[in-house]
This record gives structure tokens, sequence and C-alpha cells, in this order.
């Protein structure tokens, strides 16, 4: 058995400026910051192998933030493009509010919300989840079944992909849950990676 925990990165600077960010590489805010304290808080007792991140600094530094809180800061980290945020294309530094006056609060959340309608030159969640799945199956589904403890920080919409996929949600399903910034989400896996227990910490 090996256990999973994935959490999204603390609030970022433009979550704060209600900001498409998709890959540009803002900093955490101080709020940001207390939040990956927390989730190392909520951490405490568990004893990791190995961590993941994306390539982009706010999930990198609340993954390290994270560990440092429970001494485990010294364990190897891999950050890799493939766990990036959902790429926004065009909207990317828009602010939210202003996009929707712009286009409309229903294209919009179709936009934001649909499962494979992409932004201009950007990603659909079935885009991301394309580069996400194969990722994991690839680099990090065997370390687990290996029975490693493994610990990925990364973002809303590549997390939505990954969670899809352990939990064999419906796009529909996926597309209405919810992910708070810096909430640690644990799953307990069989040796084939089927989930056993999966809850927020």
């Amino acid at each position: 058995m090996a256990t999973l925990v994935i959490f999204r990165h603390g609030q970022s600077a433009w979550n704060l400026e209600n900001k498409f960010t998709g890959w540009v590489d803002v900093e955490l805010t101080e709020k940001g910051i207390e939040e990956a304290k927390g989730a190392g808080e909520k951490l405490k007792g568990l004893k990791f192998d190995l961590a993941y991140a994306s390539d982009l600094k706010r999930a990198q530094n609340t993954l390290r933030i994270a560990l440092e809180v429970i001494g485990q800061a010294d364990i190897p980290t891999i950050c890799d493009k493939a766990l990036n945020e959902r790429m926004y294309g065009d909207l990317q530094g828009l602010n939210k509010a202003d996009t929707a006056a712009k286009y409309g609060d229903e294209q919009v959340k179709i936009w934001r919300r649909s499962y494979d309608i992409a932004p201009p030159n950007g990603e659909s969640l079935k885009d991301t989840a394309a580069r996400v799945i194969p990722y994991f199956e690839a680099e990090i589904a065997p370390k687990l079944r290996a029975g490693k403890n493994i610990v990925i920080a990364a973002h809303g919409n590549s997390l939505r992909a990954l969670i899809m996929y352990l939990e064999k949600m419906t796009p529909a399903q996926i597309l209405e849950f919810e992910i708070g910034t810096a909430v640690p989400r644990l799953y307990e896996l069989d040796a084939e990676l089927h989930v056993l227990k999966a809850y927020n910490l």
C-alpha cells in the first residue's frame, strides 16, 4: 500500500487580483505563504519518499514551505511542466470580471468550466489531462506501485485531471469539484493503484 497526497498551491498574486494565471510564473502572496505553512501542519505525521511539483514557482514554493514545516525538505523533488496549470492562452493576465464584461458571463463560464472547450490559444481541461495523466502513469505510478509515499503540489486544473483519473469521475463530476488553495487530499492506494480511501486533511 502507498500514500499519495496532492495539493494546490497557496494563494498567488494573480489569484488575489482575480486574473487568469495559467502558465504565467507569479509569486505567492503573504496569505499564500501562510496557507503553505498550514498545509505542512496538516501533513505532520506523514513520511514521504518523493515529492513532485509543476514547473511554476507558486507550486514549487508551496511544496518547499510545507516540507520545511514537517522537516522533510531534503527528500528528492522533481519539477515538471507536465503538472503545470492549464494554459489559458489569450486570457492569461486578464481580469476575470473584465473578461466577463467583454465576452459575457456565459462564454467565460464555458471557457473556465467546460471539459473540452479551450479559451483562445489555450488548453481545455481535456487537453490538460492529456499531458498530466501520461506523465503520472509513466513517472509517478511505478513508484507508488513500489510502495513509495509521494506528495504532489500543483494547480487547480492539473489536479482536477488527476483526481478525475484516480477517482474515476465523469467530466461533469470533476467540473463541479472544488479544489481549495493548499488543502491536502490524501489517497490510500493498493498495489494496483485502486483508491482505498480519499479524503481532505
